[in-house]
């Protein structure tokens, strides 16, 4: 643990157990192992000749046969995520992704059980409301139950344990394709259950989160839940800080009255900001164009002439994963906005470069390697800054009265942009419509370049702060331009005296948004 204080600049008075406060939020993290694998799966389940020559009439699936297996689960996590605040607020965090894995596992069952199109489309729907859950809970617990000093990485292992998720997916597919029986599908579908298994059992021994408790003024369970999570008594003097915070933040946010849905996007409170932050960067995270790799990675390389794509799959998965490993570990250091801008100049340059190549020379040795490296240098930029990042943003910056809603629209805005590029994108590349193969990475190029210009703009430094100062942080700040300069409290916000006036205007026309 010292090795971890030292690494992420904690400060040297910390008192309780870090080993707890990480463990737990690793743990949860887990959650993003079922979203990964069930992502990761079907791209290559659906590239297996047992599967097509069963589950189709003519040995192949058609564009829009393939959008529609492939997009629905989208469509089930975007309903799941919508509908996780009725579970996060009224019964809890932890009972919530309890409630996720069970769903989840439903859905896998019957997956398994498909021998045709319409049960496998049917228990993709089910398994994806349960992902959708679980996506909107698991970041939230993160961010409430982790100290400020390792929030960052703990929430950036939830992306990480996604890519885990998607690298099992690409062995187990590795394993099992070329088996001529239903356990080529089935095998690497049945797996998902384990994972959903591990998630149960450790959800029903974890501690609720002590934010949650507060909420629903229930003190005493706050106090308790904390100390579990600090791994310090309940009457110690950091737990009673803490608590005090925690509590006096929410009863101001109180305030403003009740809450539902709406109170997401109205101006109080800078929330109409905040929301506007948190929608973008989910829905711009999925337009970067990664989903489009791991989702029909398989079937884009083979046809680009590539020998043995599923090899190539797997290396892009264990690009994924080795490269989320800097990001969690310079969150902390760098900040969010380091991160997020010099990610989204890695992934312009990357894509652009595999759409010119694979336009200019198309079918040719030189280009597939070109292609194959570059996809690789995309995977690696997005795997250390956008990945982790935009779950961390999401899950910072929202008020604790509306947080769980907040962070549940957000993860419905990913899920939506999620359904529409997964059931475009066989359009967009198929040679019997649009017919772009390569191009498309110019599309994807130029939102990257808008991922650029919207961190400029918008992402505001939360590094190092606790959750109740970020509050403060929207309330004081006028831009996120010069967010680093916050003093929380003790300070003013951001020295503008220096700025010149071109400068100034463009703080008043942000400070409008």
């Amino acid at each position: 643990m010292g090795i971890l204080q030292t690494l992420f600049h904690a400060e040297e008075d910390i008192q309780g157990s870090k080993f707890r406060a990480i463990f737990i939020g690793l743990f949860v993290a887990f959650g993003g192992i079922l979203f990964g694998y069930d992502t990761g799966t079907i791209s290559g389940v659906l590239a297996m000749d047992y599967v097509k020559e069963h589950f189709t009439s003519r040995g192949h699936f058609t564009a829009n046969e393939t959008s529609l297996i492939t997009a629905i689960l989208s469509a089930g996590t975007f309903c799941g995520a919508m509908l996780a605040p009725l579970a996060s607020d009224t019964i809890g965090r932890r009972l919530g992704l309890i409630i996720s894995t069970l769903i989840f596992a439903v859905g896998v069952v019957l997956q398994i059980a498909a021998t045709g199109q319409n049960l496998l489309i049917v228990g993709r729907v089910i398994a994806g409301a349960g992902v959708g859950v679980l996506s909107a809970i698991v970041p939230l617990y993160q961010s409430e139950a982790s100290p400020k000093w390792i929030r960052g990485a703990v929430v950036s292992c939830y992306q990480w344990a996604i890519t885990i998720g998607l690298l099992l997916a690409a062995c187990v597919n590795q394993g099992t394709h070329a088996r001529n029986d239903s356990g080529s599908y089935r095998i690497p579908i049945a797996l998902q259950l384990l994972w959903a298994i591990i998630m149960f059992i450790g959800m029903v021994i974890l501690p609720e989160s002590p934010r949650f408790y507060i909420m629903k003024e229930k003190v005493p369970e706050a106090r308790k839940a904390l100390s579990k999570l600090r791994g310090l008594p309940e009457e110690h003097e950091v737990i009673q800080n803490e608590l005090e915070e925690i509590s006096a933040n929410y009863n101001y946010e109180r305030s403003f009255g009740s809450t539902s849905i709406w109170d997401c996007f109205k101006p109080a409170n800078h929330q109409l900001k905040r929301i506007f932050i948190g929608i973008a960067i989910q829905a711009l995270q999925q337009l970067t164009g990664i989903n489009f790799i791991f989702y029909y990675g398989t079937q884009f390389f083979q046809n680009s002439g590539i020998k043995d794509p599923f090899i190539i799959q797997l290396i892009m998965n264990v690009v994924n994963v080795v490269m989320t490993v800097p990001g969690i570990a310079l969150v902390e250091i760098a900040g969010r906005r380091n991160l997020l801008l010099w990610g989204a100049i890695g992934m312009c340059v990357s894509e652009l470069i595999v759409a010119a190549v694979g336009t200019a020379l198309p079918d040719s040795f030189s280009a597939n390697k070109t292609l194959i490296a570059f996809s690789c240098t995309f995977i690696a930029s997005f795997a250390a800054t956008w990945g982790p990042l935009a779950w961390v943003v999401v899950g910072e910056i929202f008020p604790l009265r509306v947080r769980a809603k907040s962070v549940a629209v957000c993860a419905a805005s990913n899920w939506l942009f999620n359904f529409a590029i997964a059931y475009a994108t066989p359009y967009l590349v198929d040679s019997e419509h649009a017919n772009l193969q390569s191009k498309v990475f110019f599309i994807w190029g130029g939102c990257t370049f808008l991922c650029f210009l919207f961190v400029y703009f918008f992402i505001y430094e939360t590094k190092g702060l606790t959750l109740e100062q970020i509050d403060e942080l929207f309330e004081v700040c006028p831009s996120a331009r010069y967010s680093k300069n916050f003093v929380p409290s003790s300070g003013p916000a951001v020295d503008v005296s220096n700025i010149s006036d071109s400068d100034k205007a463009v703080v008043e026309v942000l400070e409008k948004v």
